[in-house]
């Protein structure tokens, strides 16, 4: 990590749901918990919690240099909703296999 910059990973056991549409897309009871400089707090997700038949693969990937490239999964009416990092970087590697919402609810 850089000067400033902190990246910390946390197991939970607070159940985490995505929606969208009315329609659950994951839920978990084992949720990582990364918090970031600068960014809001994020569940991750580990993709056997996460509704996949539901998403398409998208073309967007995105580059974080601390966490690596970035790939989405979509809805037919919500683009890029879902990311994970296939292959992040040493320093995250707590995060692959897992996938992140935009929004979700802490139940």
């Amino acid at each position: 990590m850089t000067e400033g910059h902190t990246i910390t990973i946390e197991r939970s056991t607070r159940r985490v749901r995505a929606v969208h549409g009315g329609q659950v897309l994951a839920e978990s009871e084992r949720p990582l918990v990364l918090r970031e400089t600068g960014c809001p707090v994020r569940y991750y997700l580990p993709a056997e919690d996460v509704r996949l038949d539901l998403l398409t693969p998208s073309d967007t990937h995105t580059y974080c240099p601390f966490k690596g490239t970035a790939s989405y999964w979509s809805l037919p009416d919500a683009a890029d909703l879902v990311w994970a990092y296939p292959d992040p970087k040493p320093d995250v590697a707590d995060i692959k296999e897992h996938l992140c919402f935009y929004e979700v609810e802490v139940l």
